[in-house]
């Protein structure tokens, strides 16, 4: 059907389940759907195993205990409680430190080149702030690792597969969501599809940053707009991680992720003045403190003058032997090389860039489900397990166990609760017809909307940054309604429609990002993990709650607290331990 010019069908592509995004959760939720005997559907915005899961270097948490024979998952789940501030979500905790190490098992069975001992056990490193060496990797190409497989196994199983899909919005009947609309990104074909659940794995939201370690135009907040806008609560959105080590130069690679498996294996931080830093700021742990202690201590070391001229601080490892760098950090090695740096024999200069949001979707751990029948959470789009800050290697523990989870209750639930409902058509053409007003650019002043998202990411940086203050905040507040308004006033130039389409929609789901990020940062009056307020520097027992936001009709975002489950028992006599890695042993 045609309308306006611009093509469009109304004959739903329909599926039992749609999954938006296909990066690592989506794809073992759809495995797992796959494997009983659900039809599933997975829609990406990029080609099949290009997704933002590629990026993540380092590794992934299990505690196998196959280095150290001490670990066990209540250590695994008690360094997460500690370094989340206490504010995780306990059940989300406990199901992560119990269910990862069977979920690494299958990935190694399915075909993941997991680097190995000498034994052949699957090798494990130091990451930052854990009691024991519990991070699996692949080299520093685990990400990559994990999607190949992933993509394989998801192929096998015969799942299905959409590339380049741009969703704009979820559809609901009778309050259940049960479809989507959006746009094919190269066409530019309007596309409708109808399911009995939607689950959304489309990543976080740190692009709203100037200085990012995603792609520009991934971790955008889509997911976290689509189940806002569709009546779901958004939580714990204050709670930004800046990992401490990105890229500063070339221009394009600006913030570019240095993975923590380069301290993990040894790494030294210095700044100009050669003073090895971190003896200052954590003494005991050095550069295996938590991300968000590490980050600070890079920000300031930068920002009150000792850094290099250009605004770094240098990361070393030359220290050790060549042969060993190239083998456990190939990817490191040869992404410097690229800008004539190698790192076997010189530092590099590294500064924070915004890595992971540890807010999101309210989910029940135990299903995935949010408070919208029919929609479901997943991945860096859920909220809960990570708290006030995430330590390194559970994000993509928590794809997998988390995956597998979802798929498994949908699967269970989807003939007695679930039922097919029809979608409903005037809410999808009345869709369609404003991405038309849009692609027609009536009623504009002609704003490019990539300008908005620059300077929306220069705000955030500024006001909603590493560390931040109430005055701040406020004035961030007021300028993000500004920016809003200009919003309203967007064009589409001189690029193709399905181009100026995804700039449009990747700036409105920014804004509801930004906006959660920044209510919730002023809302939060303490420092706790990696939201920091200088005028509030002290974390404070009253604030051990999480901060949740949703929209209403009158009023538009509105924001509440809620207390934190209580922590179980065997996980709190782990945390009474205090099983803390004594840095220094290392060296």
């Amino acid at each position: 059907m045609r309308n306006g010019g611009h093509e469009y069908d109304y004959n739903p592509i329909k599926t039992d389940v749609l999954i938006v995004g296909a990066g690592a959760a989506g794809l073992r939720a759809a495995i797992e759907l796959a494997r009983e005997g659900v039809d599933v559907l997975v829609l990406g915005k990029r080609r099949h195993g290009d997704a933002h899961t590629v990026w993540a270097a380092g590794g992934i948490n299990a505690s196998l205990g196959n280095l150290d024979p001490d670990d066990r998952w209540e250590i695994h789940a008690a360094d997460t409680i500690g370094e989340g501030h206490f504010v995780n979500d306990p059940r989300a905790v406990e199901i992560l430190a119990r269910e990862a190490p069977e979920r690494i098992l299958e990935l190694r069975d399915w075909g993941c080149p997991f680097s190995l001992t000498e034994d052949g056990e699957l090798n494990q490193r130091y990451f930052g702030a854990q009691s024991f060496r519990r991070t699996c990797f692949a080299g520093d190409r685990t990400g990559e690792a994990m999607l190949g497989t992933l993509v394989a196994k998801a192929r096998e199983e015969g799942v299905r597969y959409r590339e380049d899909v741009y969703v704009t919005k979820l559809l609901k009947s009778g309050g259940r969501v049960n479809g989507a609309a959006g746009f094919d990104m190269k066409s530019g074909r309007k596309l409708l599809f109808g399911a009995r659940a939607v689950v959304l794995a489309a990543g976080g939201y740190t692009s709203i940053y100037r200085r990012g370690s995603s792609r520009p135009d991934e971790n955008n907040g889509d997911a976290m707009a689509l189940a806002y806008e569709a009546g779901a609560a958004l939580k714990d959105m204050e709670f930004v991680q800046f990992h401490p080590t990105g890229m500063i130069e070339p221009e394009g690679m600006e913030g570019r992720l240095v993975t923590e498996a380069v301290r993990g294996e040894g790494g030294r931080l210095y700044n100009a003045r050669g003073e090895r830093f971190m003896e200052c700021y954590s003494p005991e742990h050095m550069e295996l403190d938590a991300r968000d202690v590490v980050a600070r201590a890079n920000y300031r070391e930068i920002r009150e003058g000792r850094g290099t001229p250009d605004g770094a601080v240098l990361l070393d490892i030359s220290h050790r032997d060549p042969g060993y760098v190239r083998e456990r950090l190939p990817n490191m090695v040869e992404q410097f090389a690229e800008q004539g740096v190698d790192i076997t024999r010189e530092p590099m200069k590294v500064s924070p860039t915004a890595h992971y949001g540890m807010g999101g979707i309210e989910v029940d751990p135990r299903t995935g489900a949010t408070a919208v029948e029919g929609l479901y959470a997943v991945g860096e789009s859920a909220a809960g397990v990570h708290g006030a800050n995430r330590l390194g290697g559970n994000s993509l523990a928590e794809t997998v166990v988390f995956g597998k989870i979802l798929g498994s209750h949908l699967a269970d639930v989807l003939d007695d609760l679930l039922p097919p409902v029809p979608l409903d058509e005037c809410a999808a053409r009345e869709h369609f017809a404003a991405l038309d007003v849009l692609a027609a650019g009536r009623g504009s002043g002609g704003r490019d909307p990539e300008e908005l998202i620059d300077e929306l990411r220069d705000l955030l940086w500024d006001h909603a940054g590493i560390v931040r203050t109430g005055d701040g905040l406020r004035k961030g507040i007021e300028k993000l309604c500004d920016l809003k308004g200009r919003a309203g006033e967007l064009g589409l130039l001189d690029v193709p429609v399905n181009q100026g389409l995804e700039r449009i929609f990747n700036l409105r789901a920014m804004l509801v990002a930004a906006e959660a990020v920044m209510r919730g940062a002023l809302a939060r009056e303490e420092s706790r993990g990696a939201h920091h307020r200088e005028d509030f520097p002290e974390e404070a027992e009253a604030w051990r709650k999480n901060i949740l936001c949703a929209w209403i009709e009158v009023g538009g975002m509105h924001l509440w607290t809620e207390p934190v489950g209580e922590v179980p028992a065997a996980i709190q006599k782990a945390l009474d331990e205090d099983y803390s890695l004594n840095y220094h042993y290392l060296e």
